[in-house]
């Protein structure tokens, strides 16, 4: 009998494998797990073999994050960092000591503002010329759809009360018309489009300080949502295959190439010429992100009847379609004949239903194929289309920490939807008694990277630290174990990689333990839980202090 390098004794083991979810030692030779059992797997031990005891500490597949940004996540942890915080002043103290650390810095850039920290969620260019009056500020908001910019960028960037807001987009305005210094959506390229770019080695710094970071939180493998050139961001493609080459990449990565929404077809045979060259080792770019629409809580999300303004009363928008909803349907035919898998930004339940015809008339045109498309975000999903997702074989990619209260959810958002809508917001438990497949990641550095975090609400739908006691509709609560296995056979079968995401002789040792048996607590002190160890193809990638 051979010998195994690595032996997990004295369990919890938890699988995510549906024939048997529970085992109490594993074992792995090489890269690969070699048997999942109990006492006989010690018989594998040799005097050579790492012996790990567990005792009573759980053992878990490796977390998958099927929504990330972590090249532009790893960049942003070197500039200015506003999250973690609500305060405005505490944003203008930090903005303040970040400029005043790096007076070489042209442009102060990074972000992380909350809009719920502001009136209407929009900070004025004003603020921001308080503390840095001089050389150009733009700052991301929390979920990348906005920015906040103060004057001397705007007029840098040439912005009027005279200049007409782009078509993906929207400038904040003054009274007179002049821009108040917050940019939605597309028009935030209009300044980011100055920012002096950062170069390869940042944007491989970047990726190898986000790895550490994600490695740290359990995680082993993830989707790059967005591979390509977007509002004035460089393409951090290049990271990948720096990484990958020289082997840094420990992580096992699926990139999804961005689609302009300013071409159409015609970039088709370019995305596909990409998809070749991007691929070694543990990274390839076999997706293609289409934007369908934007946010909620800059009513820049698609619904299906107009957004509510603050008296209750229906207004004249409705949200943005990035995409010609007709065109979309060609455009993810094309794609799926071509085994490319759709990864869809969908947030409102107008843009949800239009990717699911594109998926139907992909499915009509070309039969049912391999290629795994998936929905992201998913805010907004009218309980009629909840049925298609497994009829059509469309996964849904699911960002758990939003599923709760908090002030962006209950300023920001839920009056302007109205209680009909706002019952229809994140239905992870229907679409799983749907029989939907359910993937999940965090749209980190939008918000957290943590699966911990994102497992806690994700069952309990409550932040993690919640004291008030609401339950953001609970009926949407998933078990644990649902929960875990989106993040992480559900994920891996969304990134493509097969033999991960589930512990079963034969797959590839990505591995996490955790001090503490989740499933034997009760729900409300998940988040408690930390990560011990981190493995990829058995090496260890991390361990705590």
């Amino acid at each position: 009998m051979h010998q195994a390098d690595l032996v997990f004794t004295r369990g919890p083991v938890h699988t995510t494998d549906a024939a048997r979810t529970r085992a109490s030692s594993l074992a792995v030779t090489g890269e690969r797990i070699t048997a999942v059992g109990h006492d006989e797997v010690r018989e594998l031990i040799g005097p050579r073999t790492e012996v790990v005891d567990l005792s009573g500490k759980l053992l878990l597949p490796g977390f998958q994050d099927s929504h990330i940004h972590a090249v532009y996540g790893g960049v942003e942890l070197a500039q200015c960092d506003l999250t973690g915080t609500t305060g405005v002043d505490e944003y203008l103290r930090r903005i303040r000591e970040y400029a005043d650390a790096h007076p070489e810095r042209e442009w102060i850039t990074g972000g992380g503002w909350s809009m719920e920290s502001f009136d209407g969620g929009l900070p004025t260019r004003q603020l921001l010329d308080s503390v840095v009056p001089d050389r150009p500020v733009h700052l991301l908001n929390r979920d990348h759809h906005g920015a906040w910019t103060n004057t001397r960028a705007l007029e840098l960037a040439g912005l009027t009360r005279h200049s007409p807001d782009p078509a993906d987009g929207r400038i904040e305005r003054e009274p007179d018309g002049t821009p108040s210094g917050v940019l939605q959506e597309g028009a935030t390229g209009l300044v980011a489009r100055l920012v002096p770019p950062t170069g390869p080695a940042e944007r491989l710094a970047g990726l190898l300080r986000a790895q550490a970071l994600l490695h740290s939180l359990g995680i082993t493998g993830w989707q790059d949502a967005l591979l390509g050139v977007f509002n004035g961001q460089p393409d951090p493609s290049d990271a990948y295959l720096t990484a990958a080459r020289d082997g840094s990449l420990t992580a096992r990565v699926t990139g999804a190439l961005w689609w302009d929404r300013e071409r159409g077809a015609e970039q088709i045979p370019e995305l596909a010429a990409r998809r070749a060259a991007l691929r070694h080792g543990r990274f390839r770019a076999d997706s293609v992100k289409i934007m369908q629409d934007g946010i909620a809580e800059n009513f820049t999300a698609a619904l299906g009847s107009p957004y509510l303004d603050g008296c209750g009363c229906a207004t004249a928008n409705s949200g943005l379609s990035f995409v010609d909803p007709v065109a979309l349907r060609s455009h993810v035919t094309a794609l799926d004949a071509l085994d490319f898998q759709v990864h869809f930004h969908a947030l409102g339940d107008r843009a949800v239903r239009e990717a699911l015809d594109a998926v139907e008339a992909a499915r009509t045109a070309n039969g049912r194929r391999a290629t795994r498309h998936h929905l992201a975000h998913l805010q907004l999903v009218h309980p009629d289309d909840v049925r298609r997702f497994a009829a059509l074989g469309a996964i849904a990619n699911i960002q758990p920490l939003w599923a709760a209260h908090e002030p962006q959810m209950d300023e920001l958002t839920i009056p302007f939807l109205g209680p009909e809508r706002a019952a229809w917001q994140y239905p992870f438990g229907s679409l799983l008694r749907a029989g939907a497949t359910l993937a999940a990641g965090s749209d980190w550095p939008v918000s957290s990277p943590d699966p911990i975090a994102g497992l806690h609400v994700a069952v309990n739908r409550t932040g993690p630290g919640a004291t008030d006691g609401r339950i953001f509709l609970p009926e949407q609560r998933l078990d644990l174990a649902s929960a875990v296995a989106a993040y992480t056979a559900g994920s891996a079968h969304v990134g493509g990689q097969d033999d991960t995401g589930s512990l079963r002789p034969g797959h590839l040792a990505d591995l996490v333990v955790l001090d503490r048996d989740i499933f034997a607590a009760p729900p409300e002190e998940i988040c408690e839980a930390r990560v011990l160890r981190t493995y990829t193809g058995g090496a260890l990638v991390h361990a705590a202090d």
